[in-house]
Order: C-alpha cells, then structure tokens, then sequence
C-alpha cells in the first residue's frame, strides 16, 4: 500500500480511477507545458516565485515529463523540462484525510496543504509556506492554486499563483499521456 493509498484510506475510490492507478503504482506522463509570467510588478513577483520553486521561466512552452515514485512513506515526483532543468519535490503525508495534510518540499519552499477531490479529480488548498526555513504568512505570499484531474484518457495539471488586486503572477499548466 502506498502513502497516498493510506493517506486516503476508504477515501481514495473517490479520486479518478486513472489517478488511483498512477498513485497506486507510480508512473511517468509526458507532454507539454505551458508557462506563463505576468507583466510589470506581476512578472517581477512572478519571477522569484519561479526561482524559489525552481521553475524555468526561459521559454513560455517546452516538452515536460514527470516522475511520480512512491519511496517509503512519501511521494516523489521529479518534473523534467525539454531543455534540461529538472524540479524535484518530496510530499510527505501527515495525518490521514479529510483532516490531514501534506508537507512539499520543493527547492528552497516549504508548503503544507490539505486536499479537496471535487469530481474524482486532486486539487491542493495550501495551508502554510515556508521560504529557506523563514515561516511566511499565508497574506503574504501569492495565491497558489493547483490540482490534476483525468479529461479522457489525459492527465491535466494546474499551478497558478495570483495575487490579490495584482492578478496572475505565474502559471505553469499542461496536458500529458501516461507513457
């Protein structure tokens, strides 16, 4: 049994049978991403929100694959971009649903988020942020909103960040084949 199995305990029927294989077995999903980063004060903000996940903001589109393995009792996924920049992210779960969270680590920034899995899909409500150790106040940083969900036999992911009366600061998003 994996940690999201556990995690979700009678629960998990309730995501996308898709998803419930890929966190039942791993995988890997290939495709494209699309990166977007505002403009004026949103690009700037959006920019070091990039560089503290790690996320190339280079070209606006490029080939993308993840890595999803399950290693002891965590989640591993390893994001490739086509030219090269590899991002890397530890989701450890704590607690079980729907009272439960999980902690990602991904470059220097530190999130806990709890689930909601509206339609069998897997979308992300971030709880508290940590910046290279610094506890950061939820007001304080953007918005983020991300999840993935099954549209046929597609597997659609989302991250957006916003911020209020700013908008759109980054997005990165895509549509992949589970190879």
């Amino acid at each position: 049994m994996t940690a999201v199995q556990r995690w979700f305990g009678d629960a998990f029927v309730t995501l996308h049978p898709r998803l419930q294989e890929l966190h039942s077995r791993g995988g890997r999903l290939r495709g494209e991403v699309e990166i977007t980063i505002g403009k004026g004060l949103a690009g700037w903000i959006g920019g070091r929100v990039a560089r503290a996940i790690g996320l190339p903001i280079e070209r606006t589109r490029d080939t993308f694959e993840v890595e999803i393995r399950h290693v002891d009792d965590a989640l591993s996924w390893t994001r490739r971009f086509g030219h090269g920049v590899e991002m890397q992210s530890l989701f450890v779960p704590v607690g079980t649903w729907p009272g439960g969270y999980w902690y990602e680590k991904t470059h220097g920034l530190q999130m806990w988020m709890s689930v909601d899995t509206p339609d069998g899909a897997w979308q992300w409500k971030p709880l508290r942020a940590h910046l290279r150790g610094v506890r950061l106040p939820l007001c304080l940083l953007p918005e983020s909103r991300a999840g993935k969900r099954i549209a046929g036999d597609e597997y659609v992911f989302w991250v957006e960040f916003v911020v209020p009366l700013i908008g759109e600061v980054l997005s990165y998003r895509g549509t992949l084949s589970i190879v």
